[in-house]
């Protein structure tokens, strides 16, 4: 059956439901709910091209780069990594290198006291860390920040919140949260064929609105397409990775005897997966 609304995965997609101007009532919505401190009345949408020093970075940056009324900076990245990625763990690396961007800006001409807004840093990933698969843990949501020996946070203003969507697995009948409902809107929104009973409010009519493709022009149906296909080759690439990591965890468990049925467990691979290891 052919798709009725985008996959939000991919760069079109993503971009159509929180990145327009037109999309900030949604984007206020997930933002809210995921990072409640923040309090966000408004949001604008900043030029993310001024932020990064070379060509490169700016290829690179994130997303969706946003202020609050409060002047805290907000940037979020839909991130598909490529096998590389996972295997060499530079993700993380990247996000903290982008984070100081945003740092960056707020240096003031002249005598300056250094005083800095807020940064938040939301990472929706479509993967999953190494070092989680290689722990068995499976949290959908990681907030980082930096802190002492004794635990304690040491500076509250820079904060990363990552988001491991396949780890996100809840059914329609198990959302409790607002952000629950997000995760499974983004999680599912390409397999649904209609609006379903617990998204009927305003905003989420609003997305689906957005991300319906009948709506588009021409053009914009082709650039969605290509970006559908840069998605799905990505994609191939990554679940490769994926599954390669979850195997070696399985080889090792294997390796020292433990039992099958845990194994499966915490790798999420079949026995008969396991058996050819």
């Amino acid at each position: 059956m052919k798709a009725k609304y985008v996959n939000p995965f991919t760069d079109f997609g993503f971009k159509k439901i929180f990145g327009e101007e037109a999309s900030k009532p949604m984007l206020i919505d997930f933002l809210t709910n995921l990072l409640p401190e923040t309090n966000i009345v408004d949001l604008t949408l900043k030029d993310k091209d001024r932020l990064g020093r070379t060509e490169d970075d700016r290829k690179a940056i994130y997303d969706i780069y946003c202020e609050n009324s409060s002047g805290e900076k907000i940037i979020v990245e839909l991130q598909k990594a490529n096998g590389a990625t996972l295997r060499q763990n530079y993700f993380k690396d990247r996000t903290v290198y982008y984070a100081t961007f945003p740092i960056q800006e707020q240096a003031e001409k002249g005598e300056w006291n250094y005083q800095l807004k807020y940064v938040y840093c939301v990472g929706i990933l479509d993967f999953t860390f190494e070092d989680k698969i290689k722990s068995g843990r499976k949290e959908v949501i990681h907030t980082v920040q930096l802190k002492d020996q004794h635990n304690a946070v040491f500076y509250e203003k820079l904060k990363f919140v990552y988001l491991e969507m396949p780890h996100f697995t809840k059914q329609e009948h198990e959302l409790e949260t607002r952000i629950d409902k997000w995760l499974y809107f983004i999680q599912h929104l390409e397999d649904f064929q209609h609006i379903p009973t617990i998204f009927k409010d305003d905003i989420f009519i609003q997305a689906f609105e957005k991300a319906e493709i009948a709506k588009y022009s021409e053009n914009e149906r082709y650039d969605y397409e290509q970006s559908l296909k840069v998605y799905r080759d990505l994609k191939g690439v990554i679940d490769s990775a994926y599954f390669d990591g979850k195997a070696e965890v399985a080889r090792k468990l294997k390796e020292k005897g433990m039992d099958i049925d845990f194994i499966v467990e915490i790798t999420g691979l079949t026995r008969e997966d396991i058996s050819r290891l």
